[in-house]
């Protein structure tokens, strides 16, 4: 693999994309009009940056280095969209996606692209974000070195990745509709750009278990003649059907969302489901009556058995609701969390603030090495369910509390509670401002910052830097392989 062309072409993605949105020209093709273009690098969604007589396209399925032949199917005066025609010069990074439905499926991006070349485009990615958003210096400007020093700017180490990068998921939630052919049920995930439903039986980013859950619910679906939910009328029983695996218990949890509370002929699900999957434990139905693209509704019943599973991460027992934020990538959680307790430098004796704390994963991680932990979440059931887990593992020295990071970390200050290491682990959109004013003046010795969004990540560390932090190290951790999203490890020091 020409490693040189395929990372120089993807550190200049960015910089192609933003210099095209800034140069006033008039687009010099037409829609429907084919031409050649060269692929200089990715965007964050995966697709080629292709350039052509100064004009900026975007093609998706291309790769950096290649040259294709595309039809413009969309233009704007800085940039457009075009569509893969012919591929005239390959990379040799480019490879065979295994998936029979990948081309449709808009649930992986980057499974023509091979793994070792993933990695590098994703530890780039993170390297262009934190130098244009962030404005930071990164030592060996964008180079994959591992033992540089940190006072020639933040070291990003080489992305970590997994041997085996498939079958790594252990949750699958997928909408259910209604096929076009013959108006029976599917389920699978949405097409590239739309709520057009791909029919799946086999996932290859999936647990098994998950695939056969799904395949399950569907059969038993048709039997039973369930109606599936209809988006436009608003019509129909089933909306989604989420499977979860504990992969070190090997136990397995079925969610069906429901369009009302209602469940037509419940018990005959519930006996076909224990009969045709024996290792589930937990059967759960959610009604979801919201006219909305987000999965779950406000109520959530138990049907039959256990209102949560049980899966381990690194020794540590965690009781898994239904609705409980767990990491989908167990081996690589462990990755990420080990990395996380290193940066936080305990010995012991520390006090450390987890905001974001959801179910106490990492929480739980740096109290068998802390000497206090404070969790703090804004959702009250994700509380709940870290006491739970702290006490199903013995662990004394972890307390958790309901509420927004911003407010409650203050009122802990004023009743004396300071910390030497913040931990956070925010959302896409990164911390609340409010929070990044909170850990400047409470002034940790570190902050660790866990992220899923290099771009907000970027920004944030710009906060914290112009409030007297550094940033040492970055560690880029592949939870999600053949997808374009990339988690990080930062480790801050105040100055």
């Amino acid at each position: 693999m020409n490693k040189g062309r395929s990372r120089g072409g993807k550190g200049r993605t960015h910089g192609a994309a933003r210099s095209a949105a800034v140069v006033p020209v008039d687009a010099p093709f037409q829609k429907n009009e084919e031409v050649t273009v060269d692929i200089i690098g990715l965007t964050h969604d995966g697709e080629g940056v292709g350039r052509a007589d100064g004009y900026t396209l975007f093609i998706q399925g291309a790769l950096p280095g290649e040259r294709v032949r595309v039809k413009v199917m969309k233009v704007k005066k800085q940039y457009g969209y075009a569509k893969l025609e012919e591929l005239m010069l390959s990379s040799p990074s480019r490879i065979e996606p295994p998936c029979d439905i990948y081309k449709e499926c808009g649930g992986c991006q980057l499974q023509h692209f091979d793994y070792p070349a993933q990695l590098e485009w994703k530890r780039q990615h993170v390297v262009d974000n934190l130098m244009r958003i962030g404005k930071l210096s990164v030592a060996g400007e964008g180079r994959a070195v591992d033992g540089e020093s940190a006072s020639t700017g933040i070291v990003v180490r080489k992305t970590v990745g997994m041997d085996e990068p498939w079958r790594y998921r252990n949750k699958a939630a997928v909408p259910v509709g209604a096929s076009s052919a013959d108006g029976g049920l599917l389920a699978g995930f949405y097409a590239r750009g739309s709520h057009r439903i791909i029919d799946m039986d086999d996932c290859l980013i999936q647990h098994e278990h998950n695939d056969e859950v799904i395949r399950v619910v569907k059969r038993i679906g048709r039997e039973l003649g369930a109606a599936p939910y209809n988006e436009e009328t608003g019509r129909g029983v089933l909306r989604h059907v989420m499977a979860r695996t504990g992969v070190v218990t090997g136990e397995i949890m079925v969610v069906l969302v429901t369009n009302g509370r209602k469940l037509p002929l419940v018990e005959s699900w519930i006996e076909r489901i224990r009969r045709e999957l024996p290792a589930v434990k937990s059967i759960i139905q959610n009604v979801n009556e919201r006219d909305t693209n987000v999965i779950f509704g406000d109520d959530t019943f138990v049907l039959w058995g256990s209102e949560v599973i049980y899966d381990e991460l690194d020794g540590i027992r965690f009781a898994i609701s239904a609705r409980s934020f767990y990491q989908v990538n167990p081996a690589q959680t462990v990755a990420l969390y080990r990395k996380a307790v290193e940066y936080a430098g305990l010995t012991g004796t520390e006090t450390v603030i987890d905001a974001y704390c959801g179910i106490g994963t990492i929480s739980l991680f740096l109290a068998r090495q802390a000497g206090r932990v404070y969790g703090v979440e804004i959702v009250p059931e994700a509380i709940e369910d870290a006491a739970r887990n702290a006490a199903l593992n013995g662990i004394t020295n972890a307390s958790f509390e309901a509420g927004p990071a911003e407010v409650v970390i203050p009122r802990w200050r004023k009743e004396g509670i300071t910390a030497d290491v913040i931990v956070v682990d925010p959302p896409r959109k990164g911390c609340d401002p409010a929070l990044l004013e909170t850990i400047l003046s409470m002034q940790p010795e570190r902050v660790v910052y866990v992220s899923c969004n290099p771009s907000t990540l970027a920004r944030d560390l710009r906060v914290l830097e112009d409030g007297g932090y550094k940033t040492v190290d970055v560690v880029p951790v592949d939870m999600f392989p053949w997808t374009v999203h990339v988690e990080c490890v930062v480790r801050l020091y105040r100055e």
